[in-house]
């Protein structure tokens, strides 16, 4: 049963002067990037990484964490003032969050947002502590034929998983993403592979340099090609900056099942805190006894939509630290910087780096506390931010995609690499493609790759492992599900067995 003593002895080692400082300014930051439409969490995190190589290893990851926490929450004030989200985790919060603010109620919205995101993020680092161990020691029983289907599972997961996106669009984003990882040296012979001749290509494609093309330098070509959105400003007398406790408690399930809810959504591989936002969004409807407020300035609707997408990021780090496979695309980011900072991410970070999870716990727990403290003290100073004209914004992010990347390696080949991501992460914007699979699919590449060659040399090339191990077997199966359950006419027959079993019990 794990216990909770290092999580405290972790919190008194992050009650530094130096610490704090970065907790501030990164957690301000990642609020500011979040705000603004077209800077996304990954960007933030994946700009960042490239800034923190010189930093010591813990101050670093306390950085980006907190890049990552204040970016999420940062996307509701663009979508409560703007209705666009700043963030796509903030999407169904613009659903209440712009009707209250049009109504006059900009701050009180705002209140309740900072109040969802930081109870969720607490219950997400609840579930963390509590979860990750066991995790990991469960995971030392994997061997490469379920760490395959492990790979298998993220892609077929965040294929279908994409919020209003036909799920072949996003098994495409995910197969294109694999077919990336395949550039450049195998892991296991270092054989050669689709370099076509390009000495450049051996290494393969840079992660950091993919990530920050497909997000950053996609999301400045998506940004400057929309027309400027209007803010709205007004406010009425009723509107305050505190959150009503009444409120919070009338709302305190609502709360609680969010926050499981998204934590749980994060632990899939691949899915992400907008779907934890949907998700959470719809149970608090089903359930509500004011589900006809929904969509017109619910409170209980907003509420339960930065309370999951918040619960999200503590979920997202459990599958990133214990099987290092990502539960998000910034969680993705982050795995790469563990292993820039000498962290092996795993099942063998229980005994490699034992105290390294509840490290981690600790750093969002000071991070959830600063966008707390911001979230209620800058109000209106987010208002400001959110004027500022793209013009002078969008070519600073630029310079910013170009350096980091290149601080990588000091290769020239790397901005040409981040350019190239950048306009086809553009394009397939624009035919409405998911990003998210494409580059869980380059991530989830590498682990998939190994572990299929891995596994037939164990097996001598026999495939009857791969369905007969138990847990191998398992995760098949599941695969199996997830890909039969995506397709719409199954899905059409489901749901017509569930509607006359319903009739015929009402009956």
């Amino acid at each position: 049963m794990p216990t909770l003593a290092p999580y405290f002895a972790a919190l008194g080692d992050f009650v530094q002067p130096i610490m704090l400082f970065h907790v501030a300014w990164a957690t301000l930051l990642g609020i500011f990037i979040g705000s603004l439409p077209g800077l996304t969490a990954t960007m933030g995190v994946a700009l960042l990484t490239t800034l923190t190589y010189s930093m010591d290893r813990d101050a670093a990851i306390l950085v980006l964490i907190c890049m990552y926490v204040g970016a999420i929450y940062g996307g509701s004030r663009s979508a409560i003032l703007l209705n666009i989200p700043g963030t796509p985790a903030s999407a169904a919060t613009a659903l209440d969050g712009y009707p209250l603010a049009k109504a006059g109620r900009a701050q009180y919205a705002m209140a309740l947002a900072t109040a969802g995101s930081a109870t969720g993020t607490l219950v997400g680092i609840l579930l963390l502590v509590m979860v990750a161990p066991p995790l990991a020691e469960a995971a030392l029983k994997f061997g490469s034929f379920e760490f395959f289907w492990l790979a298998v599972f993220g892609i077929v997961i965040s294929g279908q998983l994409t919020g209003g996106v036909s799920p072949l669009k996003g098994y495409i984003a995910g197969i294109l993403g694999l077919m990336v990882a395949m550039i450049g040296s195998e892991g296991i012979h270092a054989h050669v592979r689709f370099s076509f001749g390009f000495d450049q290509l051996n290494g393969g494609i840079a992660l950091i340099s993919a990530m920050v093309g497909a997000f950053g330098f996609a999301e400045v070509l998506t940004a400057i090609s929309q027309r400027k959105p209007d803010l709205v400003t007004h406010s009425d007398k009723s509107d305050r900056m505190l959150p009503k406790l009444i409120d919070l408690w009338r709302y305190k399930f609502t709360i609680l099942r969010s926050g499981v809810i998204g934590t749980f959504v994060g632990i899939i591989p691949g899915v992400g805190e907008d779907i934890g936002a949907w998700a959470s969004y719809a149970a608090a409807k089903r359930t509500s006894k004011e589900r006809d407020q929904f969509g017109t300035g619910s409170t209980e609707g907003l509420t339960a939509a930065e309370t999951g997408n918040s619960a999200v990021i503590p979920g997202a780090l459990i599958p990133a630290l214990t099987l290092a496979v990502p539960g998000s695309a910034p969680a993705a980011v982050l795995i790469a910087a563990l292993f820039i900072h000498g962290i092996r991410p795993g099942p063998m970070i229980m005994f490699e780096q034992p105290d390294f999870i509840y490290s981690v716990a600790a750093m969002l727990t000071f991070a959830t506390i600063a966008i707390g403290i911001f979230g209620i003290l800058l109000t209106r100073v987010f208002v400001l931010v959110l004027k500022v004209p793209r013009e002078y914004l969008m070519p600073l992010v630029f310079t910013l995609c170009v350096i980091g990347p290149y601080a990588l390696t000091q290769r020239p080949f790397e901005i040409v690499v981040m350019v190239f991501f950048g306009i086809a992460g553009y394009l397939l914007r624009k035919m409405n493609y998911p990003i998210a699979p494409l580059v869980l699919g380059i991530i989830l590449g590498e682990l998939l790759d190994k572990s299929l060659r891995r596994s037939l040399i164990l097996s001598d090339g026999d495939l009857t492992p791969f369905f007969t191990r138990p847990i191998s077997a398992g995760f098949a199966l599941v695969v199996l599900v997830s890909v039969v359950l995506s397709l719409r006419p199954v899905r059409r027959f489901l749901l017509g067995l569930i509607g006359r079993a319903t009739n015929k019990a009402e009956g």
